[in-house]
């Protein structure tokens, strides 16, 4: 299981990006990035974060430490900013936790990285059709002089919308927008990564998910979407392996 730990103090938001995180303190003393439930993609994007961020550490990609956070509309009430004061208010309950990385810089592609880091994250995104990984939106800090991913809220789109898992499993993937094309080769980690993408991982990973998270969402209907968490972790997984055996598709 993913630690727990519960909200303290809602310090400032993160608008870099469109799902507005916000940095927070929690009880065990740490910081943390926090993605809430209450955003305009709900808790699938938090679904995509914590499987593609632990399948990335599986596959040997540094990643955040992820944890489960308990936010009180208490929180919400004490913030002046009808915005802020909407989303946590929307939120209030379970949310995605990541580990602050304090002193971390934005990549940009002045910093050299072993090849190898970057074929990794290059086929990790491939997989999942990570499409938010550009020199526009990279993505990626250096921490202690290492490479570091963060935000996967828009990969695994077909949970946005379930259907036939080959449409997923065959689409082709646009490397030529990819922030670390160039930098390293994917086709010289498909071997050892793919190995190390058995179906016991996704299944362990797969657990990780709450199950609030998993159920239909009566605000989006979709008469293909699983009936009970249990349903869609076997679908996530048979999506994600059917992706690894179409690999002669979309790793190019």
């Amino acid at each position: 299981m993913l630690p727990r730990v519960a909200a303290t103090a809602y310090l400032t938001p993160l608008r870099e990006g469109g799902s507005l995180p916000g940095l927070v303190e929690a009880d065990d003393l740490g910081t943390y990035v926090v993605k809430f439930t209450g955003t305009g993609q709900g808790p699938k994007a938090l679904v995509a974060e914590i499987i593609v961020a632990e399948l990335g550490r599986s596959v040997g990609i540094r990643t955040p430490d992820l944890a489960l956070i308990d936010v009180d509309a208490e929180i919400a009430r004490r913030e002046p900013d009808e915005e802020l004061q909407s989303l946590l208010t929307a939120s209030a309950g379970l949310n995605l936790a990541v580990d602050f990385l304090p002193g971390s810089v934005g990549y940009d592609r002045s910093f050299a990285i072993p090849a190898e880091d970057a074929a990794r994250v290059i086929w990790l995104d491939a997989f999942v059709a990570n499409v938010d990984r550009s020199a526009r939106n990279t993505n990626l800090l250096i921490w202690h002089k290492n490479l570091w991913v963060i935000d996967h809220g828009a990969c695994l789109r077909f949970h946005h919308a379930w259907g036939d898992p080959d449409g997923f499993a065959s689409s082709i993937y646009n490397y030529a927008d990819h922030v670390l094309m160039g930098r390293g080769n994917p086709n010289q980690v498909h071997d050892e990564l793919q190995a190390a993408v058995r179906p016991a991982l996704l299944d362990s990973i797969l657990e990780l998910v709450p199950d609030a998270w998993l159920q239909p969402d009566p605000d989006r209907p979709d008469p293909n979407a699983p009936a009970n968490p249990t349903h869609a972790r076997c679908l996530y997984r048979d999506y994600l392996l059917a992706r690894l055996d179409a690999a002669n598709r979309w790793l190019q």
